[in-house]
């Protein structure tokens, strides 16, 4: 296991992201991390919705990078009385280190400051494959340390996912992570009425979604971008959305539009 420290920097919120030099990329958007991941995975994919109704969630995170939306997560469960049962699983290929992970702050976000503890002890405590902590009585984090493609190879079960929340770095610099392969994989592992979102709105990744048999629609992005991408398993999930047209995106791909 290859432990990180990128730089950390203060977003507009006030909240503290990372920046990769590998990557040359944020690891939330700099005009605020926290208001970025709420829009992103909880307001608008419906999560919020199923939270006050007690559905029992089972949440898949590409990338837990600096735990965010962990604490996210468990936060709103305590703002919503949740008494049912989560699961979040989550991969990180490279995990910083609990010295950085001490320095993170949450900006005028002060409720998730007595999450930071729950930051330190995971930070310490990783090594590779599997790592499972019990974050509050109805939520367990389990976290994979390792690539996606190591994941996919691993043969745990981790059951039908409600929730996909697709952050790795984008596909300009972070390829392999886009390509129709892994959201085939995503598809075989969702629920029949799950939902994926992500901050990124370029065509090939939708084409990507598309041919892997997903339903997908463009919604508004979080501060100061234009689209964000949802797709679904139930195209009804998505009927407060604008739909693309999934066949033409399919058809680019095959095509290689998107390799010129």
């Amino acid at each position: 296991m290859k432990s990180v420290s990128p730089e950390i920097r203060t977003t507009g919120d006030g909240s503290t992201t990372l920046f990769s030099e590998q990557f040359s990329q944020h690891y939330h958007n700099p005009n605020g991390a926290v208001a970025e991941s709420l829009h992103l995975f909880f307001e608008t994919t419906g999560m919020i919705t199923d939270i006050q109704n007690q559905k029992p969630l089972r949440l898949f995170e590409t990338g837990f990078g600096t735990g965010l939306n962990l604490l996210l997560f468990v936060n709103l469960l305590e703002i919503y009385g949740y008494r049912s049962n989560a699961q979040l699983y989550s991969i990180e290929a490279w995990p910083v280190t609990s010295k950085t992970a001490r320095q993170f702050s949450f900006g005028k976000h002060e409720s998730l400051n007595r999450f930071k503890p729950v930051l330190n002890n995971i930070f310490s405590t990783v090594s590779s494959g599997w790592n499972r902590f019990e974050v509050t009585a109805n939520c367990t984090l389990n976290l994979y340390i390792g690539t996606l493609a190591d994941f996919f190879l691993d043969e745990t079960e981790i059951g039908l996912v409600d929730y996909f929340l697709h952050d790795p770095f984008s596909p300009e610099v972070n390829a392999e992570l886009w390509q129709a392969e892994v959201f085939r994989e995503f598809h075989s592992m969702a629920s029949s009425r799950a939902v994926l979102g992500t901050y990124c709105a370029a065509s090939s990744a939708r084409a990507a979604m598309a041919s892997a048999g997903w339903f997908v629609a463009r919604a508004p992005g979080a501060l100061g971008k234009r689209e964000m991408t949802l797709a679904s398993t139930d195209p009804k999930k998505l009927d407060p959305w604008k739909r693309v047209d999934e066949k033409r995106l399919s058809e680019r791909l095959l095509r290689g539009d998107f390799n010129r």
